[in-house]
């Protein structure tokens, strides 16, 4: 059964607005009119119609202006023009502008049905594409961690069984794999969860400084020390202390740190009073542990202190089953943000994201989905949006070709074997017709159009 939609007619001539409501209610949509542009935006404001037929040249506002201002009260409305012969430039613009296509008046109600069909198909595509997401990101996802990895979910699982211990743990990985992200985990899955998870970086501040910042200070310890300050064991008391980067920490500091975790109590820098705490530690590193301890960097009795649970995290090129979950969670999350309508990703993207060994993780996949997002002009993300301004992913694309390259040569295969039908390849590629005549340009693809539609 055809999937039946709500539909807005915009034309200032009723005969046209009054067949295609009659024709469109026959075949079993929803049928709204309106005669011009200020009518039309109250109509999508209130009632929220999905798709909207609008005649290009109107009284007051046309239908371009008519697009704009529609997008911005329902970003994902779908429009389709209605336009005269001698005004199809003018259409093609109006496609730039993000509509779905263009019909020529006189129009035979068989072909616009098809155009409609398509795009109710499309629309139900881009629907369910992120029902499906949703889904999959639900049944993946543990206390902000999405993962469906076995490697993963095995993390998960072992976050699970010492999360209500008070034991110490060191999550090893490499940067960006989410070592604070399976910090906070352990801690929101404790009885500690109600008190303050405090982060401390010890690779971010010199040694006199850290000091000060881990165990606070007593008034007069040392120049600018105006009034007493509470450290970040003092804050995180009955809490979670997080250090993380702590192979950077000293040897004087790894001296006090192993006092506190053996004796459960320090002196504030420049004091005497004994401050008792109840604390969690977890760490994090990025570095081989034991070339350290073995190169006297790092003292083996605080290692064995810290080390009680070990969590390893993969990189993410070792869990690629994940990177899809990831890839939408980050779009989802910055679409929202940057306040845009996109909805995935381009099967060419798709296909870079999984090859792709991503040697920063997962902080470099969302930096890398953050900044596409931004660029993007579509509703996908294109190959061209993913590699604009980020030299490591342009030149790591399969078989060495840059993104832009691979793209072109991809549309021109797609090209080739439409006989340059343009709606078919369009549809092929998961672009907008608008959108391929723009990368046609862009590119310099000399193809001749033989597409009627």
């Amino acid at each position: 059964m055809k999937k039946k939609v709500k539909i807005l007619v915009v034309d200032d001539e009723a005969i046209v607005r009054e067949s295609l409501r009659d024709w469109l209610s026959d075949v079993g949509h929803q049928v709204l009119t309106a005669e011009n542009g200020p009518q039309a935006l109250e109509v999508i404001e209130k009632q929220k119609p999905g798709i909207a037929i609008v005649d290009l040249v109107m009284p007051g506002m046309d239908g371009i202006e008519l697009l704009r201002r529609a997008k911005e009260i329902s970003p994902g409305i779908e429009m389709i023009i209605i336009t005269a012969y001698g005004s199809i430039p003018t259409a093609i613009t109006a496609m730039r502008e993000g509509a779905y296509d263009y019909i020529e008046k006189p129009f035979c109600p068989e072909k616009a049905e098809l155009l409609i069909e398509r795009l109710v198909e499309h629309k139900g595509l881009i629907e369910e594409n992120i029902s499906l997401h949703q889904k999959l990101e639900e049944r993946y996802r543990f206390e902000n961690i999405i993962a469906k990895s076995p490697k993963m979910q095995q993390v998960i699982e072992v976050i699970r069984v010492i999360a209500k211990s008070n034991a110490t743990v060191l999550i090893i990985g490499d940067t960006g794999t989410g070592k604070e992200l399976v910090a906070r985990a352990i801690h929101s899955q404790s009885y500690r969860k109600d008190k303050p998870f405090v982060a401390v970086s010890c690779a971010a501040l010199p040694e006199s400084l850290l000091e000060s910042e881990l165990f606070g200070h007593e008034k007069g310890a040392f120049t600018g020390a105006h009034a007493q300050r509470k450290g970040k064991f003092e804050v995180a008391h009955r809490g979670t202390l997080f250090l993380d980067e702590i192979g950077e920490m000293s040897a004087n500091i790894q001296v006090h740190l192993l006092r506190v975790l053996e004796e459960k109590e320090f002196t504030r820098v420049g004091g005497n009073e004994l401050v008792k705490v109840d604390v969690r530690v977890i760490s994090a590193t990025n570095k081989d542990m034991k070339t350290a301890i073995a190169s006297s960097q790092f003292r083996e009795d605080l290692y064995y202190r810290l080390n009680v649970v070990t969590i390893e995290l993969p990189p993410l090129r070792e869990r690629k089953e994940d990177m899809p979950l990831l890839a939408q969670h980050f779009l989802k999350k910055f679409a929202a943000e940057n306040q845009k309508e996109i909805t995935g990703f381009s099967p060419e993207v798709t296909d870079f994201l999984l090859k792709y060994e991503w040697p920063g993780n997962v902080r470099e996949l969302e930096n890398a989905i953050e900044r596409s997002v931004i660029l993007a002009k579509d509703s996908y993300i294109e190959v061209a949006d993913l590699a604009q301004g980020n030299l490591s992913l342009a030149r790591s694309t399969p078989l060495g070709q840059s993104l832009g390259k691979m793209e072109k040569n991809h549309i021109l295969t797609i090209l080739n074997e439409t006989s340059s039908n343009y709606s078919e390849a369009a549809r092929i590629l998961g672009i907008s017709r608008a959108t391929l005549y723009n990368k046609i340009r862009a590119y310099g693809l000399a193809v001749k159009k033989i597409d009627s539609n």
